[in-house]
């Protein structure tokens, strides 16, 4: 569930990828550069990543991303919107001395500015969106709808960066959209669905993990936009200083805000935003030393745990109208990653 800076994408809270292979910032093509500069075979070998390093990071990334979306359902009596602040705070504290140790400076290219705020107030309302979808839906659900995101960044792409839209991207999207009406099941179509939760409740986890898909995606077409003219950190200190006094507004608007009574639920957001970061660094990884569609395809495991998670921590079986949809999802995800691996290939 996306073609380009490929770092800077890793610190949405959503499944998606970019499908390309672009190197992302940072990343080490340490064989070429080796051959460039004229160094031994030997050395140049000697940097070579092991053999499926990649994936396993990818793994990691999705099992981490999957025990933070875990963490977010299983606390209790907080809002989502101040889960999203406490994450913003703790990432703020790691984020603050890696932009001094870079000297990169706190507010970025005069031409780019416009740009790091969209992504800093887009990317916060996305992690606040799916983490309201991930309290109010099932885990399974949520998540599937989560890796939707390719197709508004194909839509977007294609409208604002006049990037091809070609009749397969309309062919993925067609299953996407496929596998969502199976996950929401509406009843003018499915009659009594069967769904465990009040159908209202169902309904509004649905609009935000779609509002999600769609910011999630516009903030990637943002990071497309930038290039790798912006230093990756900077564009999370942007997403975590506008996040906080976003999420801090809404707080104060709603008067949510208050410190979890139970001594779990604050390890939990303690975890939730160390599982998260750990999340971002594996991915980043990965996308360093591994082509971006394996990897993409090998983050459809967050579909995987997620059913997994939500059978053994909630004893909920999903139903074959989830599997169905996670079935058409994670196939218009894959059959985009293998289509974008295969072009980029030749």
């Amino acid at each position: 569930m996306r073609p380009q800076d490929s770092a800077g994408a890793v610190e949405l809270e959503e499944p998606g990828l970019p499908l390309t292979d672009d190197a992302p910032p940072g990343a080490s093509e340490e064989p070429a550069a080796a051959e460039a500069a004229g160094a031994p075979d030997s050395e140049a070998k000697k940097k070579a990543p092991c053999p499926g390093l990649g994936l396993f990071y990818t793994l990691l990334s999705a099992f981490c991303f999957s025990v933070s979306s875990l963490l977010v359902k299983k606390v209790q009596d907080v809002h989502a919107v101040e889960i999203s602040a406490f994450r913003c705070v703790l990432q703020m504290l790691i984020v603050l001395p890696c932009l001094i140790y870079r000297k990169t400076g706190f507010i970025g290219p005069k031409s780019h500015r416009i740009f790091l705020i969209l992504r800093g107030v887009l990317g916060s309302t996305s992690m606040m969106l799916i983490y309201y979808a991930f309290q109010t839906m099932a885990l399974a659900d949520a998540t599937v709808i989560t890796f939707s995101s390719p197709v508004f960044t194909s839509i977007f792409a294609w409208i604002c960066l006049k990037e091809k839209y070609s009749p397969w991207d309309a062919l993925f999207t067609m299953f996407t959209i496929a596998g969502v009406i199976l996950i929401v099941r509406p009843p003018f179509l499915f009659g009594s669905s069967g769904i465990e939760e009040s159908y209202s409740v169902h309904l509004k986890g649905t609009f935000a993990a779609i509002g999600h898909a769609v910011f999630a995606a516009s903030t990637l077409v943002i990071l497309r936009k930038m290039g790798k003219s912006v230093d990756y950190f900077l564009t999370i200190w942007y997403y975590v200083v506008l996040g906080l006094v976003e999420t801090v507004i809404i707080l104060f608007i709603l008067g949510e805000w208050s410190l979890p009574y139970c001594g779990l639920d604050r390890l939990f957001l303690i975890l939730i935003a160390l599982f998260g970061l750990g999340a971002q660094i594996f991915i980043t990884k990965a996308l360093q030393i591994e082509k971006a569609g394996p990897v993409a395809i090998m983050r459809t495991m967050d579909v995987v745990f997620a059913f997994i998670f939500q059978i053994i921590f909630f004893n909920n079986v999903p139903t074959w109208w989830t599997v169905g949809g996670a079935v058409c999802v994670v196939a218009s995800n894959v059959g985009a990653a293998i289509r974008k691996w295969y072009q980029s290939s030749k």
